[in-house]
């Protein structure tokens, strides 16, 4: 069951980087937020696995400007084995979002309402952004570029500029094995500051699952072809 009730909530930061898929290695961002990342703002602040957060609409407060900049990482995952950063160390350049500020619009989705109601949540929520609580530091994008968050006031308007982005990932959808398929919209445009997130690709994720499989052969190769999309 898909909440009616509406919350708000305001994120800020100095940069943000939105990274398409394509380019994983020379980051270039996305001119706004996306879905998936504003999802995983709420998350950061709430999460349950009674519910999951249906994002409605994403806000955009300031105007596009990008930042070029050269940041040092590494080339290779984690794993079992130790990284040694000296010998790992690379640089890599990154097109990054400056001085951005978001309003997030979202509702709880449910799949049973049998033991709790979304009124639950969302008071449980309202709370601990009034008292600056999260399970771990909200980011934009990347975890080095960590974001404020609070409730929008009156003057926390939309920009009138009109943001061609054209194909986004929305998302990843799990199903019920947990196997991770990539969702993409296209012809995205953000109409007078305001990105509608409220389309059929957002309603199919509402089914994704929250199930951590096993690493099977199945779900190892599935991995594998998603980051072969990435790379």
């Amino acid at each position: 069951m898909l909440d009616k009730k509406v919350i708000r909530l305001k994120v800020e930061g100095r940069y943000a980087l939105f990274t398409p898929p394509v380019l994983s290695t020379e980051r270039i961002s996305y001119p706004c937020m996306t879905q998936s990342s504003a999802r995983a703002v709420l998350e950061a602040i709430l999460w349950k696995p009674d519910f999951q957060w249906y994002v409605r609409r994403i806000l955009v407060l300031k105007p596009v400007k990008f930042l070029s900049v050269k940041r040092n990482e590494i080339n290779k995952y984690g794993g079992d084995s130790p990284i040694y950063i000296e010998d790992s160390r690379i640089q890599r350049s990154s097109m990054v979002l400056h001085n951005v500020a978001y309003i997030i619009e979202a509702s709880v989705f449910m799949h049973s309402t049998k033991q709790y109601k979304p009124d639950k949540y969302i008071e449980m929520f309202m709370r601990r952004v009034e008292r600056g609580q999260c399970f771990r530091r909200p980011y934009l994008g990347t975890r080095e570029f960590s974001c404020e968050f609070s409730f929008p006031t009156e003057k926390d308007v939309p920009i009138e500029d009109d943001i061609l982005v054209g194909t986004m990932l929305f998302d990843m959808y799990y199903d019920k094995k947990g196997i991770p398929t990539p969702v993409y919209v296209r012809n995205v445009l953000v109409k007078s500051g305001v990105f509608n997130c409220q389309v059929p690709e957002n309603d199919s994720l509402r089914m994704s699952t929250h199930i951590l499989p096993e690493r099977n052969e199945e779900i190892l190769e599935a991995l594998e072809v998603a980051e072969a999309q990435y790379a």
